[in-house]
């Protein structure tokens, strides 16, 4: 039985642990006092990304956009819908291609939008294109490892 979680706080990135009796959406960070979740994707990164990756005990899906990208632009209010729906069993990140183009490489990511969803570091699924809430939710759901 696990009787705790790690979760990285979007706001400063310190890791919390937190016991698996209390609900989380109420959780604080216990660096910053800010919300451990609000229902917003978290901009980060390459190395707040990689802390997100490394640490958290939560699928983190992560959006990759650019903001020259329309597909990006019109899936961003959609994706930001979807935060609130799966928050807080699936940390949402977003992370700007052209600010981060090394971590980008590296994840393989070809075309943008393109959405991962990590699960104990490893990528667990890979979409392409831009997608409605619906469709976001559905195949985070789809691909969701088991607890």
């Amino acid at each position: 039985m696990i009787d705790a979680f790690h979760v990285v706080c979007p706001h400063c990135g310190q890791t919390n642990k937190l016991p698996s009796g209390k609900p989380p959406v109420s959780a604080q960070c216990g660096t910053c006092h800010n919300p451990l979740f609000d229902g917003h994707p978290a901009s980060v990164d390459g190395a707040r990304f990689e802390k997100h990756k490394r640490e958290s005990d939560l699928p983190v899906l992560v959006d990759v956009w650019a903001p020259w990208c329309g597909p990006c632009r019109a899936m961003a209010p959609m994706y930001e819908q979807a935060a609130q729906e799966l928050e807080p069993k699936v940390r949402l990140l977003k992370l700007n291609a052209d600010d981060e183009p090394r971590t980008t490489s590296e994840l393989g990511v070809a075309a943008i939008p393109t959405l991962l969803l990590l699960h104990k570091g490893q990528i667990v699924a890979r979409s392409a294109g831009a997608m409605d809430t619906r469709r976001i939710v559905a195949w985070v759901r789809s691909h969701m490892p088991a607890a």
